[in-house]
């Protein structure tokens, strides 16, 4: 054990997979790990990852994961039984929502708000809309209500009250009654949380913390008591949606700040290394075994919104990485319905069992089998399957599930299948680019995650993006993600001014204080950072509109007319109209803090390399029919070494297909960059 620790680790857990990188600040060295993602509890595989990868925790200097606990828990409704103290007269604010419907057409669909009704109790408390006390506190009921809510077996609490954002002196209040009744530090405040207006999403927005925390909190507290067991000294850090990273302290208060965080660290490493090979503007699309996710990255930096929703009546007000999601992974289960459509996902064979190639008990075609009885994948070779893969089986049951319902061949079905998932990804590329004002064709593609390379050139071909880049690793590239990542704290406050009668000096004032709030942060969390650098945005629309536009603000001490004439060339370039002659609105304020750490060298991602010619040929079906394709190995690529396709290329985490006639070549730093043809 070194006296002076140097080792970096980044650690993602995905649906089917736990990846780790491990960086040596002082050789630049890279080690690699994946492993079976343990459902049951993610900590035993981010262990084993470490284990697989021969890093003592010791010898770590720094652990950044990302993790998709919190999401799950979410998504799948496995959260902790919560409670909430509200208003009287509002309980039904999370319910009631906005008004629309799961299904817009048809009287079907139906919704459950996260925490039940019975669990919603209403106390005698008012604020007006201008902050002033309507209604006193009644901190007798306050107390009531907490102690009932806790002889229910409720283990986490939300406070939200009505106008809290104006002045949240009553929710801090009630906080202190009911803390003094409350087993545990489960308690959300929405305001201390969230101080924006909009009742209904920020009441949405303290009930998913209060969902999520006690399951983030209990996860990462053993993952970090386990890595201190075995001698880890230092600062577990926590990925964020934002693309930041965190201490436990800080995840375990605002554990909705993890939602998303595995991709967002995606995409952060798609930024970074795009960025590194001279890409800009880039599209990211991260295909693994269960989820395909697609970012947007303009001007190297990835697109962040605070505006995400995480299924019908679950809006997320707190700031994320844009990141469009669908269910189209390698274990996404492809089925006929009763109406004879071939559809593919959003359900997914996962790890277990997975993918009908593996062995281990599963029955339902995937997008996996599919291109392994396409012959784009190696049945040799396939990560995590002992031994030859089953192709007789995976024959047999696409087959009987999907070719005898549809009058195809297996290997027409199997070439369905394939397309159909291509179509949809297709889909949510065009979402986050077509339909916000994006050319695709002014992008690069960036495949990464198990699968993605394997896709990429074929959805570039069909949005008629010109070139595709993947990374050396692309199947670790969002535990790279982690390693990039800078620590990050975010930070709003409502004003609702008009621009022209706005306090300017106020408005300085709340930037500089939420600047002065990042700092404390950043100091609390004893994380090593070399620079500490801060960003400024406002929210703000027109009066009378209900949708924000977020504008930069330059620098804290900003003048009236420069927010003024950056907010009307921002809505002239997203909507292509001016108008000059509505007044303006701040709706809120927004700053971002962040923690610079040292940045690392791609250099060691290639690893080394022993240049060869291809390793052998095998039949691979392409839109053209059967084709004899020749083999290669990553890691007989150097640089400047250039491909004619068709080719396939193998790694340990990642195969990428290579089209006829497409040329690829080798970047200085290892990247795969395909150029398609005709586009």
């Amino acid at each position: 054990m070194t006296s002076s620790p140097a080792l970096l680790v980044g650690v993602d857990v995905g649906g089917t997979f736990t990846d780790l990188v491990l960086f040596d600040e002082a050789t630049g060295a890279v080690r690699v790990a994946k492993v079976p993602t343990t459902v049951a509890n993610q900590a035993n595989g981010v262990l084993a990852a470490l284990a697989e990868a021969g890093a003592a925790p010791a010898d770590l200097k720094v652990v950044v994961h990302g993790t998709t606990t919190a999401t799950n828990a979410l998504l799948e409704r496995k959260g902790a039984s919560t409670g909430l103290i509200t208003t009287r007269g509002f309980r039904d604010v999370l319910e009631l929502g906005r008004r629309t419907r799961p299904t817009p057409y048809g009287l079907k669909g139906t919704f459950e708000a996260l925490i039940p009704r019975e669990l919603r109790v209403e106390v005698s408390e008012r604020m007006d809309a201008e902050g002033q006390v309507v209604t006193p506190l009644a901190e007798d009921e306050v107390r009531r209500a907490a102690a009932w809510l806790r002889e229910r077996g409720v283990e986490a609490l939300v406070i939200h009250f009505i106008h809290s954002y104006v002045n949240d002196a009553h929710e801090r209040r009630a906080r202190d009654v009911a803390t003094a009744e409350w087993p545990n530090p489960y308690v959300t405040v929405g305001a201390e949380l969230l101080p924006e207006y909009r009742e209904f999403e920020r009441g949405t927005t303290a009930a998913i913390n209060g969902f999520v925390q006690p399951v983030i909190d209990r996860y990462l507290r053993r993952l970090a008591d386990e890595l201190r067991r075995q001698g880890y000294r230092h600062e577990l850090l926590v990925m964020q949606g934002n693309g930041g990273t965190m201490s436990v302290d800080v995840a375990a208060r605002h554990a909705v700040n993890t939602l998303m965080s595995g991709p967002a660290a995606g995409v952060k490493a798609a930024a970074f290394t795009a960025l590194a090979a001279g890409h800009a503007n880039v599209i990211s699309c991260d295909m693994g075994g269960t989820s395909f996710d697609v970012g947007v990255i303009v001007g190297g930096a990835p697109a962040v919104s605070a505006d995400k929703e995480m299924g019908y009546g679950l809006p997320v007000r707190v700031p994320m990485i844009d990141i469009h999601t669908i269910g189209a992974g390698g274990g996404s289960i492809a089925r006929v319905s009763s109406a004879g459509i071939l559809q593919v996902g959003p359900e997914s064979a996962g790890a277990e069992p997975g993918p009908i190639a593996y062995g281990r008990g599963g029955q339902e075609p995937t997008i996996t089998d599919a291109n392994l009885l396409l012959g784009r994948l190696n049945p040799d070779a396939l990560l995590g399957v002992k031994g030859r893969a089953r192709l007789d089986e995976v024959r047999e049951i696409v087959d009987k599930k999907i070719g005898a319902h549809l009058s195809l061949d297996p290997v027409a079905a199997a070439a369905a299948i394939v397309r159909v998932a291509n179509d949809r990804m297709a889909g949510a590329i065009r979402l986050v680019s077509l339909q916000r004002g994006r050319d695709p064709r002014d992008f690069v593609l960036f495949a990464f995650g198990g699968a993605g390379p394997l896709h990429a050139v074929a959805l570039a071909r069909e949005l008629a993006i010109p070139k595709v880049l993947v990374p050396a690793r692309p199947g670790i590239t969002s535990a790279l993600g982690c390693l990039v990542a800078d620590v990050r704290h975010d930070f709003v406050r409502t004003i609702n001014q008009g621009l022209l009668r706005m306090d300017v000096s106020e408005a300085r004032a709340i930037l500089a204080a939420q600047i002065a709030e990042g700092r404390r942060l950043l100091a609390t969390e004893s994380v090593e950072t070399e620079t500490v650098t801060v960003q400024h945005h406002a929210d703000m629309q027109f009066v009378g509109q209900t949708h924000v536009l977020t504008v930069p603000i330059a620098r804290t001490d900003f003048a009236r007319e420069d927010l003024a004439e950056t907010f009307e060339r921002a809505y002239r370039e997203r909507f292509g109209v001016e108008l000059r002659e509505m007044r303006a609105l701040v709706m809120s304020l927004r700053t971002a803090v962040i923690g610079r750490r040292r940045a690392i060298s791609l250099d060691g991602l290639a690893g080394v390399v022993t240049p060869q010619g291809p390793t052998g040929t095998r039949r691979v079906w392409f839109d053209q029919g059967w084709k004899d394709t020749p083999i290669y190995r990553r890691e007989h690529l150097a640089v400047g070494a250039t491909l004619d396709g068709p080719a396939i290329v193998e790694q340990l985490d990642a195969t990428t297909l290579i089209e006829p006639a497409d040329h690829a070549r080798v970047d200085a730093l290892g990247n795969l960059e395909i150029t398609i043809r005709g586009v």
